[in-house]
């Protein structure tokens, strides 16, 4: 049994010494992503809509690097700065995942590593 980074050439680099995800099996555990958008290395936008699409395209990207998509995700973690921010967050994810319901769970946090940023989402999913 081995395990193995998981790693993407269209993802923003991570802020410290981590891989996005790392491959155990047909286990994937991806590291929290947040909004940065790949092109251009700016946040995805201001608001927490925004953001939490682009951190949701991140965490796909690092599943499709490692042979696995989002209806193979079996746990989200969510982390916003500030709680009345959850209904922002919550329409885009359950349009992300449809009807697919992972668990999650979802706190408050009283700053996350980028200025600006609003929200960071990490997983845990399995390759098919």
């Amino acid at each position: 049994m081995t395990h193995q980074p998981v790693v993407a050439s269209n993802l923003p680099a991570p802020v410290g010494p981590y891989s996005p995800g790392m491959q155990f099996e047909r286990l994937i555990f991806v590291s929290g992503q947040g909004a940065t958008d790949p092109m251009t290395g700016q946040l995805a936008g201001s608001d927490t809509a925004s953001q939490t699409a682009q951190c949701l395209r991140n965490v796909q990207t690092i599943l499709h690097a490692a042979g696995s998509d989002l209806q193979y995700v079996l746990r989200c973690g969510v982390f916003l700065v500030d709680m009345s921010e959850f209904p922002d967050m919550n329409a885009v994810y359950a349009r992300t995942f449809g009807d697919h319901r992972p668990a999650r769970t979802t706190v408050e946090v009283s700053r996350l590593p980028h200025e600006g940023l609003r929200v960071e989402i990490d997983c845990v999913a399995y390759r098919p």
